[in-house]
């Protein structure tokens, strides 16, 4: 504890779509959430608010670790972040990545293996004794496969042709009527929502609640795993991990709050590798975030990451 009490107060972020996640740990441990990370706009505003935000409940951080969803690598600059107000405040030092690299650190730490990652948008990324690699976490547009939203994306899809009739009959549609009675309508709102990516991937859980007795949610589940399952595979062939005897995999999300998803997932991969060591893991990302400023330049991850210091 007086360990703890020393150490100079730090400030750790897990900015997702769905939300933002922050911990203060200073005298006391505070911890809060904030309205999602808008990856249409750009980024540095938003994270700055969230640090100026800390600021304003009271907060001191001497540090902050700041683990982002759609960090680009024009974005992923510490330095450009520490100048948009950060330094003003008294910080002293950022250490800024990519929300995959949070999420594996939370999960793994520093062992080898892949994690992956499925809330609204889902990212698998993996480490090998010499290599890393990200897959997916393209975004709703280009990729995220698997991923909340893909599932709500394939629930619409799936409840409009049912009532069109060009496709099976599914409890889906009904789902959607519960929220838009005249469904023909329902493309027009969620268009101009401007929280249209959440509002979809709210519906993967209705998608898994039916699926016992639905054969359409049922297949878009399974179809949802198997894009998770190749995600972490393709992961571990990257990094050279898929010929280890036991190869690490770890599941993380809400997506994977789904017997169904898990079961798929697990089914689809003990296919390829039969050694391997999967687990769906109680995993939090603020934990990564508050290991960032701990990797070494030595390390693997080391490229990944953007410091500076005062």
């Amino acid at each position: 504890m007086g360990a703890d009490r020393d150490r100079a107060p730090t400030l750790a972020v897990d900015a997702g779509q769905s939300g933002i996640k922050v911990r203060y740990r200073g005298a006391e441990l505070q911890q809060w959430s904030l309205p999602g990370i808008r990856t249409d706009l750009p980024l540095r505003p938003q994270l700055a608010e969230v640090i100026r935000d800390a600021f304003e409940r009271g907060c001191r951080p001497a540090s902050a670790g700041v683990g982002v969803s759609g960090l680009t690598r024009s974005e992923a600059d510490a330095e450009g972040l520490y100048r948009t107000g950060a330094h003003e405040l008294g910080v002293e030092s950022i250490t800024l990545a990519h929300d995959s690299v949070t999420a594996f650190l939370g999960t793994l730490g520093e062992e080898r293996g892949v994690v992956v990652a499925a809330g609204t948008g889902t990212v698998a990324f993996a480490v090998g004794a010499s290599a890393v690699a990200r897959i997916d976490g393209w975004g709703n547009l280009m990729g995220d496969a698997g991923s909340a939203y893909w599932l709500g994306r394939e629930a619409l899809d799936a409840a409009m042709r049912a009532h069109d009739g060009r496709g099976p009959e599914t409890a889906l549609l009904d789902v959607v009527r519960a929220e838009f009675p005249d469904v023909e309508s329902a493309y027009i709102e969620l268009q101009s929502d401007p929280s249209r990516v959440e509002r979809i991937a709210r519906y993967a859980r209705q998608v898994s609640a039916v699926a016992d007795d639905d054969e359409v949610a049922r297949s878009i589940l399974t179809r949802g795993a198997r894009e998770l399952a190749l995600s972490a595979f393709t992961g571990l062939r990257r990094v050279g991990e898929h010929l280890a005897p036991a190869p690490t995999i770890r599941a993380t999300g809400g997506v994977f709050r789904s017997a169904h998803i898990v079961d798929e997932f697990s089914s689809e991969l003990y296919a390829r590798l039969p050694g391997a060591d999967i687990r769906v893991a109680d995993a939090d990302p603020l934990d990564g975030a508050e290991l960032l400023a701990q990797i070494a330049d030595s390390s693997v991850l080391a490229s990944l990451v953007s410091r500076v210091h005062s």
